[in-house]
């Protein structure tokens, strides 16, 4: 199987240990890291449309959004977190392809951390995991005529 993985580097310091978790995860479930690709994005706001566009080829099992929105003082957080979720789950649907949202929505950079491998684990593990899961799940319910090939270039 082949993964793909869109980063937000807004908030790098916690989506390079929530990349980190995600690498860890596929590899220690027996995914080749030559079959994951990685692409990075300004932040969570532009995941959905590189995501939509990977699902799009074709070539990918499943795609991992990887952000941090960390609430401020405006509702600029509510916008972002808004349009990355919808997007994301959007991309998922159009494509007929797992698009897994590993988007964490903080109110402080310490619970992001908390979360990227600290005291709550690292949710960019348990992203990856979603994916495989969720592309082994698409793949059996396809194999068993259950479920439309996905929506994208012909396969």
């Amino acid at each position: 199987m082949k993964f793909g993985v869109v980063v937000g580097r807004f908030n790098d310091l916690v989506t390079k240990l929530l990349l980190e978790g995600a690498y860890n995860a596929f590899q220690s479930h027996g995914v080749d890291l030559a079959n994951v690709e990685v692409c990075w994005v300004p932040g969570s706001f532009e995941l959905p449309v590189v995501a939509k566009a990977m699902a799009k080829s074709s070539k990918l099992d499943a795609v991992v959004c990887i952000g941090v929105v960390v609430r401020g003082a405006t509702t600029h957080y509510d916008a972002v977190v808004s349009a990355a979720t919808s997007g994301v789950l959007n991309a998922s649907v159009d494509t007929g392809v797992p698009v897994v949202f590993g988007v964490l929505t903080c109110d402080t950079m310490e619970q992001a951390l908390d979360r990227a491998g600290g005291k709550v684990g690292n949710k960019g593990g348990e992203a990856a995991i979603t994916a495989i899961e969720m592309a082994n799940l698409m793949a059996s319910l396809r194999s068993d005529g259950l479920a439309a090939p996905a929506w994208g270039p012909a396969k």
